[in-house]
């Protein structure tokens, strides 16, 4: 059980969820912060039945997260690559050319919504229903991040034929059954908020319909109680249990498709939003549904996350980022303390390298893994390397991600760079040579 928050953190919480749910005009609203696996602090304001934390909401699009967990699980089993064209598992759709990573980033060109009714609003059906024709791939394959329902509807038709069930029974089967989000599914069940509109200039309320979004379900489909989002934000922190190894959901967090229209530092990895508040990075989903809000969000350095849930179809302050700065404020996290580590490579190859004549530290990391970066206080491009099976390296992040980094006892060679023990020395492999005359005042 992770330990509750302390009192005065609780008011502090509190007072700004209270706020945000009557300024914003919601209906109903619940929300929570995460630590240690659990929900460390949580409430409901407004016209919500206790256990506040047992009361379903539609997530929406927190729905494309899971569908992307169900298609990074194929990847992992070798039934597909993120390099595939759609075409090879489903054809027939004018995105055939378009590949998987694509579709999970936004960046395959598909037009935001699907033809036909308003999808969110309307019973869905099949993906020849669609009736899909080239004038819905509105943009050229990996041009710019443009958020796309559609594409994600497709994805969860690739995860429908690739497993030979529905995209219900798959997520239900291999993410949220495997997690203990038993409260989690395609419709309400049990004790569930009725979505609503709210008046604009009014303090008065329509409610809103409610449908199967057929072959779109994996774009926002799913209903969730606060307990079940706590726990995919648990998730999100890297209790990954069965579902995904660490390193894949790693993998997702990694910005692809960057939007350039958010007034904030914002990206898109593989099915998960990754943003830049106030110098944190936060990582999860937004969601929203005619009748609902939704947000599930963490800090991976913090340790911490933050969920909610609200029965409104617009109006509301972004809660999340708020509920992470109080309680970072208040209840900053205790690191773990520093021990003595084993390193991975020789001490020898440790120190000081220079490309040329700028000098470089490569130095052992936790976990097992290098960093080479400029010395502190001058400019340079630093990364992070991980071992592989052959005895080189290959970057994590940066300028040097995917390269491969290889470590001999007079160079290092890096994606063509050679770093030397002095500026250009003559007796390593420097490119071009070194000049005989050496360094000289002119």
């Amino acid at each position: 059980m992770p330990e509750p928050v302390l009192p005065s953190t609780a008011r502090t919480l509190l007072a700004r969820t209270a706020r945000v749910q009557r300024d914003g005009r919601a209906p109903s609203l619940v929300a929570g912060v995460v630590r240690d696996g659990g929900l460390a602090w949580s409430a409901g304001r407004g016209d919500v039945a206790e256990p506040h934390t047992d009361v379903q909401y539609r997530l929406g699009s927190i729905s494309k997260t899971v569908t992307a967990v169900a298609v990074m699980r194929l990847r992992d089993e070798g039934r597909l690559a993120l390099d595939d064209p759609l075409d090879r598992h489903v054809p027939g759709t004018p995105f055939g050319d378009r590949s998987v990573g694509q579709l999970l980033s936004h960046l395959a060109g598909a037009a935001a919504e699907s033809p036909g009714g308003w999808w969110e609003r309307v019973p869905g059906g099949s993906l020849s229903d669609l009736g899909l024709t080239g004038e819905h791939a509105v943009l050229g394959e990996a041009r710019r991040f443009h958020y796309s329902n559609l594409g994600f509807g497709l994805l969860g038709e690739l995860v429908a034929r690739l497993r030979g069930r529905t995209w219900d029974d798959v997520v239900a089967d291999e993410v949220l059954a495997p997690l203990g989000m038993t409260r989690t599914t395609p419709r309400p069940s049990g004790r569930a908020a009725q979505g609503y509109a709210v008046h604009p200039w009014a303090d008065v309320v329509l409610a809103e319909p409610e449908h199967h979004a057929g072959v779109m379900a994996a774009a926002g489909q799913l209903w969730a109680t606060l307990t079940d989002l706590a726990r995919f934000a648990a998730f999100l922190l890297g209790d990954t249990g069965d579902v995904l190894s660490p390193a894949t959901l790693e993998e997702m967090a990694v910005p692809a498709g960057v939007d350039p229209s958010s007034p904030a530092w914002a990206a898109y990895g593989l099915g998960l939003q990754v943003l830049r508040v106030d110098g944190r990075t936060l990582t999860g989903h937004g969601g929203s549904m005619p009748g609902f809000l939704a947000g599930v969000f963490v800090d991976r350095e913090e340790r911490t996350g933050g969920v909610s849930l609200a029965n409104t179809t617009s109006g509301l302050d972004a809660l999340v980022p708020g509920l992470l700065a109080d309680l970072r404020a208040a209840e900053p996290r205790v690191v773990e303390p520093w021990r003595p580590a084993e390193p991975p490579v020789p001490l020898d190859q440790l120190g000081t390298w220079y490309w040329g004549p700028a000098p470089y530290v490569l130095r052992a990391m936790a976990g097992g893994l290098l960093q080479l970066a400029p010395l502190p206080g001058r400019s340079g491009r630093a990364s992070r390397f991980r071992p592989l099976a052959d005895g080189t390296w290959v970057g994590l992040d940066g300028y040097h991600a995917g390269e491969p980094l290889r470590i001999a006892p007079d160079h290092l060679d890096l994606g063509t760079f050679v770093f030397t023990r002095e500026p250009y020395d003559p007796a390593a492999p420097v490119p071009g040579d070194v000049d005989p005359r050496g360094w000289t005042v002119a």
